[in-house]
């Protein structure tokens, strides 16, 4: 055997079927651990369990478990001794071993019983020992390795799986990269001593917005991350820490999260939160309203105008081409004023000057510095003043909403929970779980948020994987 610890442990691999992909909501409906010890010895044991609720049919259809099969099976509460027995002092090896931990806590809580063990992911290790592969899938590893299973997805038949596993990167992987990899899989973040020990274990891995509080619960910041457990877990890490981190790890004394069903909705939801409660050591985003922004107004045979406005006071058919979001309209029209030197534009013409400057008639005084090619004089056409304006322009242009009216993106993360969030004309009314809550947001009340329209633009170009649905 290498000499691997964590590997060369006594370990349990552990495998479950469930009702369902949320530990809150759904129960076990079999359980298969295969124990390893550190001399080689093997025992395996399984067990059908009750859940107390009818198996979706598309479980059953996945994993051959039937309502009838569980009917006189045991429940959990029956069970869970001999299982304690076998997991208590062992590495717990599992493939996305947070979601069969996750599972075993939440049924063990119900029994008001707490548990905790070191686990090792072997969709981690395999991460690890194996970057160069896309998928690390239990179905993608049977293949690559060439392993068989008589019973796969049967709680007993992935945990003899993952068994063999084991034993082939024992014997393909060069020790010290197998060692070394296991240390990293195995390695978590130690926590402040002002935190409660188990945190670790009750973070979730998966997308949302966490919130770290300090004395008399003053709110310090407020992150969203793909995975809320492992983000939270990196700001308590020594490893290059800056002076800044180090002080918001000591004065955290209480993480509180909320989770999403994808990238989106955590984004969002962390954008308005930091904007609304404004956290100490978040960078601050001022208040959304009073967004100003330059609006062409064309003409006809004349030149064409530019004129600052509030973006909220324009109404959706009234809009034109907009250019650039300011906070304060005295920075839009310094802007305006910059574009105009830089491209030799006219003053007088865009309506940044009254009346004409001396000398030639009629012109605007940056013509008489040869600053100005004549548009107010009629020597430049408004034809070629117009062009020259829309390609001075054009990088700030903002984005036209690319939906006749309001939509939805529907986010749906592993365990099937859906979110949707309700858009509008770039702004973001909320999330909500049933299409039909969506005519309560009031769009009227959401100010444009350049944050927001940013966000948002950026996800709409790609919606990886998202659904959007235009409700009209």
């Amino acid at each position: 055997m290498s000499e691997a610890p964590g590997i060369d442990a006594d370990l349990v691999c552990v495998d479950l079927e469930t009702t369902g992909g949320n530990a809150t909501w759904h129960r076990i409906i079999e359980i298969g651990t295969v124990e390893i010890d550190r001399d080689g010895s093997v025992r395996e044991w399984s067990t059908l369990v009750n859940p107390g609720t009818r198996i979706p049919p598309q479980i059953a259809a996945f994993t051959g478990i039937s309502d009838e099969m569980v009917a006189d099976a045991p429940r959990f509460e029956d069970v869970h001794r001999e299982l304690l027995a076998r997991l208590a002092g062992r590495v717990f090896v599992a493939h996305n071993a947070r979601f069969d931990y996750g599972f075993i806590r939440a049924e063990l809580a119900r029994l008001e019983l707490r548990f905790t063990a070191r686990l090792l992911c072997t969709v981690k290790l395999s991460r690890r020992l194996f970057p160069q592969q896309p998928r690390h899938n239990l179905d993608a590893v049977i293949a690559r390795h060439g392993l068989a299973c008589a019973a796969r997805h049967r709680a007993l038949g992935d945990a003899r799986v993952l068994r063999e596993l084991l034993d082939v990167w024992r014997r393909e992987v060069a020790p010290a990269t197998l060692a070394a990899a296991v240390a990293v899989v195995l390695r978590e973040a130690p926590l402040p001593p002002q935190l409660p020990a188990g945190l670790a274990d009750e973070l979730p891995e998966s997308a949302g917005v966490y919130r770290f509080y300090g004395e008399d619960g003053a709110l310090l910041y407020v992150g969203k991350s793909n995975n809320i457990r492992s983000r939270v877990l990196q700001h308590f890490a020594v490893v290059q820490r800056s002076a800044g981190a180090q002080r918001l790890a000591r004065q955290v004394q209480r993480v509180a999260w909320t989770e999403t069903a994808g990238a989106l909705g955590a984004l969002l939801l962390e954008t308005r939160a930091v904007r609304a409660d404004r956290p100490l050591h978040n960078r601050r985003l001022r208040a959304a309203e009073g967004v100003y922004t330059l609006r062409l107004e064309p003409g006809a045979a004349a030149p064409d105008h530019v004129a600052v406005v509030e973006l909220d006071s324009l109404g959706r058919a009234a809009r034109g081409e907009l250019y650039g979001l300011y906070r304060e309209a005295p920075v839009a029209w310094r802007a305006l004023e910059e574009i105009v030197r830089a491209h030799q534009l006219c003053a007088l013409v865009l309506g940044l000057e009254r009346g004409a400057g001396p000398g030639t008639a009629g012109s605007c005084f940056a013509y008489q510095l040869k600053r100005c090619k004549g548009a107010c004089i009629g020597a430049e056409p408004a034809a070629l003043h117009n062009a020259r304006l829309r390609l001075a322009l054009a990088r700030l242009r903002l984005t036209p909403w690319p939906y006749r009216g309001r939509v939805l993106v529907a986010e749906r993360d592993w365990r099937g929970q859906q979110d949707l969030h309700v858009l509008d004309d770039w702004r973001y009314l909320g999330t909500v779980r049933d299409a039909a809550d969506a005519d309560g947001l009031d769009a009227d009340a959401v100010s444009f948020d350049p944050d927001v329209y940013r966000i948002l633009k950026r996800f709409l170009a790609a919606p990886a994987g998202a659904r959007v649905i235009e409700l009209g």
